[in-house]
């Protein structure tokens, strides 16, 4: 497919108001409750009137977009629970790419069982031949952000972004070809450079763990059954629900889906260093202590997580909240923010397409975070 630069902003414009429109009544279709719910818990460490003082502008200022679903846990409890008109408790919300953090984590189990070596070259038929310098990337650069594949994840227009190919266009029907087709940028481990196609890469891989098939529903329920058995049953997240592409690849990049709750549950999760609900070791805490970990090409990025720490490069915010606190973030303004020194863990999932409006609801966000105590 090629287009002239006026043909990808309209398709680009299109898409974006597609995805949206149908996002919504998707979501909206899935709430089970007929009026909004609103709860604060009265004994939640801060005063209930205070709390409810930070939360409301989430949703009633137009400044921050809108705020489909907020939620606020201390020590793994609900203390605080709010959602705008059409969606509840049992609404599925989008994703974007905090389905990059569940990739990591079941990255992570692969690692454990010993199907995966953190250092090791990536083995990936296309960057077999001799001479090819891709066939050095590890899974370290890919989680890190450090492959060096020219991944271009937001395009000026951003329509014209590989990520929107990918996920949209010529490269959809196969999404692990498009990505491990592309040529190198920069040495591997040489640079940061976010891409949702690394995460694709990485998803593929581990649905090649599991099964030999080429079949695309033998690989799609190969991959389900290890995402149902090892982490959304332990973790005690029934609403967990990736996509797949036609080849039957998991989009673990950019769309899984999950009650508010549920990213709640899988934010904790990582809080509690990758035990359950139950006290149970669901993943080891090295991994997750690797997640956490700074990449040396970006301090704000650890293994497909965010981290607050000041860079050219950051996605939370450094300076506003604790330097502990780490995040799965999506696009638009999908956040799983937790601070382990505050036993805290925030939801909010919603639309802010315009960067002024991600700005104030991190803003928001922080101040949220900052009336509990360390």
């Amino acid at each position: 497919m090629k287009m002239d630069r006026k043909s990808v902003k309209r398709l680009g414009m299109a898409l974006g108001m597609a995805i949206t429109v149908a996002g919504a009544a998707a979501w909206a279709g899935d709430a089970a409750d007929p009026a909004p719910v609103y709860t604060v818990a009265s004994d939640a460490v801060v005063d209930e009137a205070a709390l409810r003082g930070a939360i409301d502008p989430l949703f009633e200022d137009g400044d921050m977009g809108e705020t489909r679903a907020l939620l606020v846990m201390r020590d793994g409890d609900i203390i605080a629970e709010r959602y705008a008109p059409g969606f509840g408790p049992d609404t599925k919300l989008m994703s974007w790419s905090i389905a990059k953090s569940v990739t990591a984590v079941l990255v992570g189990l692969m690692v454990a069982d010993g199907r995966l070596a953190i250092d090791a070259p990536v083995p990936v038929a296309a960057w077999n031949q001799p001479g090819d310098p891709r066939g050095r990337i590890t899974l370290r650069q890919l989680l890190q952000m450090t492959s060096g594949l020219d991944h271009v994840e937001d395009g000026e227009p951003q329509p014209s972004g590989d990520t929107v190919r990918m996920l949209f266009t010529d490269g959809a029907q196969d999404m692990r070809a498009f990505a491990e087709a592309k040529p190198l940028a920069n040495t591997p481990g040489r640079a940061f450079s976010y891409s949702s196609g690394s995460s694709i890469i990485l998803s593929d891989l581990m649905t090649r763990m599991l099964t030999a098939s080429a079949d695309p529903d033998v690989r799609r329920r190969a991959m389900q059954a290890f995402i149902d058995g090892r982490l959304k049953a332990p973790g005690k997240l029934p609403s967990l629900t990736p996509e797949y592409d036609a080849n039957g690849t998991m989009i673990g990049g950019s769309f899984l889906h999950m009650t508010a709750r549920d990213y709640g549950r899988f934010g904790e999760l990582l809080r509690r260093q990758g035990r359950g609900p139950g006290g149970h070791q669901i993943l080891p805490e090295k991994w997750v202590d690797f997640m956490r970990t700074p990449s040396h090409r970006n301090p704000a990025y650890g293994a497909h997580l965010w981290l607050n720490r000041a860079s050219d490069e950051s996605a939370l915010m450094p300076g506003e909240a604790p330097e502990s606190l780490f995040g799965c973030v999506g696009h638009n303004g999908q956040y799983i923010l937790v601070s382990p020194s505050q036993r805290l863990t925030v939801v909010r999932i919603g639309m802010s397409p315009d960067k002024d409006q991600r700005t104030a609801v991190k803003t928001a966000l922080a101040r949220l975070i900052g009336m509990f105590p360390g």
